[in-house]
C-alpha cells in the first residue's frame, strides 16, 4: 500500500508520526515530502539504496539536524527540530551508521557516555556494572571485556558496546541505522531476540538494513525510500525481497515495469 498523504491523521497506535518532512543539502534535495507513521509494537524496516535519504531522516529523527519542512511527533508530542535534547527526552534514541565511541574510555565508560543526569538517581558504579553486564549478556554472544579501552576492542566488540549504550537509555523508539553490519551470525541472532523483547513491551524499532533476509527474521513493516522519497509502505505479510529491489531501484524498475507501488 502507499503512504498517506502528509495531511493524514496518525494512526491512535502510532508511536511515530512523520508527516510532509523536507531537507535539502543546497541544491540537493535529500527528503522529498516524507509522511510516514511507526506503530508501537513493531520492528518497522527502512529501506534504500545508498543516497536515498536513509541516514539523513536518522539524523533528524535524532535531533541532529533540523529539517526545513514537516513535522515529527512522537507518541502524539511534537518534536522540535534540531534539538538533540529533546529527542533524547522524547525517547528517541539511534544506534548511527558511524560506530560512534570514545577510544581512550574503557567499554563501561562508554556504555553510560553522556546519560550521567539520566543514570544520576541510579545508584553507584555498582550498580550501573550490574545493569551493564545484563545488557551485554542479553545481545552479546562474544566476550566483551568491559574494562578494556574499547579503542583496543575489535569492532564487532565496539558495536555491541554502542547498541547496549542505546537500549541502557530505555528509549521508546529505537534506530538502529546498519546495527548488524559488522555482527556475527550469533551476536545478530542475540540481538534480534533482544529488538523482539523490546516491540513487545509496547515499543518500536526502526530497522535499516540492506540484507533482505533480516527485514523477513525480524521486521513488522516495511517502507522504502527512493529519491528522498518514501515509495511504498508495506506489513511484512506483503513483503516481497525481489519486488522490493525493483522498487528501490529505478533502473531495475524501468525495465520491470513496476511503477514503485504496492
Amino acid at each position: 500500500m502507499r503512504d498517506p498523504g502528509p495531511d493524514a491523521t496518525p494512526p491512535q497506535d502510532a508511536a511515530l508520526a512523520i508527516s510532509g518532512l523536507m531537507k535539502s543539502y543546497g541544491r540537493t534535495r535529500a527528503l522529498e515530502d516524507v509522511t510516514l507513521q511507526c506503530r508501537a509494537g513493531t520492528v518497522h524496516a527502512l529501506l534504500g539504496e545508498n543516497g536515498t535519504g536513509k541516514s539523513t531522516l536518522v539524523k533528524v529523527l535524532a535531533g541532529v539536524l533540523a529539517q526545513d519542512g514537516g513535522t515529527v511527533s512522537v507518541a502524539g508530542r511534537p518534536m522540535t527540530p534540531g534539538a538533540p535534547a529533546q529527542a533524547l527526552d522524547a525517547g528517541v534514541v539511534a544506534v548511527f551508521q558511524e560506530v560512534l565511541v570514545a577510544p581512550n574510555l574503557t567499554g563501561l565508560q562508554n556504555l553510560f557516555l553522556g546519560y550521567d543526569r539520566l543514570f544520576s538517581r541510579r545508584g553507584g558504579p555498582a550498580d550501573r556494572r550490574e545493569m551493564a553486564e545484563a545488557i551485554m549478556q542479553r545481545i552479546a554472544r562474544v566476550p566483551v571485556d568491559l574494562d578494556q579501552a574499547v579503542g583496543e576492542m575489535p569492532l564487532i566488540s565496539r558495536q555491541l558496546i554502542v547498541i547496549a549504550r542505546a537500549f541502557l537509555r530505555d528509549p521508546a523508539v529505537l534506530i538502529l541505522d546498519e546495527a548488524t553490519a559488522a555482527l556475527d551470525m550469533s551476536s545478530r541472532d542475540a540481538l534480534f531476540e533482544t529488538i523482539r523483547e523490546f516491540v513487545d513491551d509496547g515499543k518500536l524499532a526502526v530497522f535499516i538494513t540492506h540484507r533482505m533476509d533480516e527485514v523477513e527474521a525480524i521486521c513488522d513493516d516495511i517502507t522504502i525510500l527512493r529519491a528522498g522519497r518514501n515509495v511504498a509502505t508495506m506489513p511484512r505479510a506483503s513483503f516481497d525481497a525481489q519486488a522490493a529491489l525493483g522498487i528501490m531501484s529505478p533502473e531495475i524498475a524501468s525495465r520491470t515495469g513496476d511503477g514503485g507501488g504496492t
